[in-house]
């Protein structure tokens, strides 16, 4: 995907790396989030990339901290963090456009619209839902509007996972910029309520949450499909096939049943990212519609 390069005035950038960010507790609960294997990492980050505090547990039973707002930290502007290698400049890139083609969505149905942050650490830092830390893989904290990113994620993907692509990676930003969305529209809230009223259904408005920002991913390359470029489909296909709750649990070497899905099945989710990307209607998004028969 051929993107614009970042225009600094226009993203919000925090960067933790360089020893800059700090560790945080949670309420009482201690200890460390944290994955013994590359393999576990990679599922801990699909089953719980929509929300960090559920890898805590309960997390809406605790009092949230304080939102962590202002410009870049760290003392770097957003261009020094945007430019630390390829992979910065890229999300960094895929940001930019996300605001550009979001806001003016907002905009035209008078629905109030913030930017995300996107903050940059290195195997640990903090954010407004508690520590971050890369085995946890790139998530969205919609306590501080933060999206969490280790870059060395990226490769991983590559190597771990054959996703291979800028438009995988920029599918990565985008799915994590979708659950933004879901925060200002009001949807995610309604699904943590659903949620708390119907705990045995939990993973299943897991799954729909997350389907839809997979829809949301392809609705924003829809909306710039003049910047896609060929294999961009097949890239993000086959990214999307590979994080499906049945295949990583494969490669686990786990029976997959549906009880366990957070995140959706490969088909599954390869069927919304299409969604979005052919019809470029974030109203084709209803993944909920289900619910309501």
């Amino acid at each position: 995907m051929k993107l614009d390069e970042f225009d600094p005035n226009a993203i919000d950038i925090e960067d933790q790396r360089g020893g800059r960010g700090r560790a945080m507790r949670i309420g009482g609960r201690g200890g460390q989030v944290g994955c013994g294997t590359i393999l576990i990492a990679l599922i801990a980050y699909f089953a719980f990339g929509i929300d960090p505090s559920q890898l805590l547990g309960g997390m809406e039973q605790i009092q949230p901290p304080a939102q962590q707002e202002g410009p870049a930290q760290g003392g770097t502007t957003a261009a020094e963090s945007c430019t630390v290698d390829a992979a910065s400049r890229e999300a960094c890139n895929a940001l930019s456009s996300l605001n550009k083609t979001w806001e003016p969505i907002f905009a035209a149905t008078n629905v109030p619209f913030s930017r995300p942050k996107l903050v940059f650490y290195s195997q640990a830092g903090s954010s407004g839902c508690g520590t971050a830390q890369s085995a946890m893989g790139p998530f969205y904290c919609p306590e501080d509007k933060g999206i969490y990113l280790d870059t060395d994620f990226f490769k991983q993907m590559d190597r771990e996972l054959g996703a291979t692509g800028q438009f995988a990676r920029d599918y990565v930003i985008a799915h994590e910029y979708g659950h933004h969305i879901q925060r200002l529209t009001g949807m995610s809230g309604q699904v943590r309520q659903l949620q708390s009223r119907d705990p045995q259904n939990a993973n299943r408005y897991s799954v729909m949450l997350e389907l839809q920002a997979d829809c949301y991913a392809g609705v924003w390359a829809a909306k710039n499909k003049d910047r896609l470029e060929p294999g961009d489909m097949e890239s993000g296909m086959n990214a999307a096939h590979a994080i499906g709750d049945d295949t990583l649990l494969k490669n686990a070497g786990r029976n997959p049943s549906p009880e366990q899905f957070t995140h959706g099945t490969s088909k599954q989710r390869m069927q919304w990212l299409r969604t979005g990307m052919e019809s470029g209607n974030e109203d084709a998004c209803d993944t909920f519609a289900s619910l309501r028969k």
